[in-house]
């Protein structure tokens, strides 16, 4: 299983995700993106992650991605 900085990184190798306190706001991730974070997530924890879940605060950064994997009984 992949971590949530492995998926990261696969999507946008480009940039360093452990520095940044806001993906979005910061240009590392668009909303493209954003939806394929969704895919591989729900694909890497076998979870399926609701639309009124998918909102730019839940992706900000890896805490709030780790938040929300944890609404959805994913321990990491």
């Amino acid at each position: 299983m992949k971590t949530i900085l492995e998926i990261l990184t696969e999507i946008r190798p480009e940039f360093d995700f452990t520095g940044s306190e806001d993906f979005i706001d910061e240009g590392l991730l668009d909303s493209f993106d954003v939806v394929t974070l969704v895919s591989d997530i729900e694909k890497n924890y076998g979870i399926s992650i609701e639309g009124v879940d998918i909102l730019p605060e839940n992706f900000r950064n890896a805490a709030a991605i780790k938040t929300l994997l944890q609404r959805y009984g994913v321990q990491q």
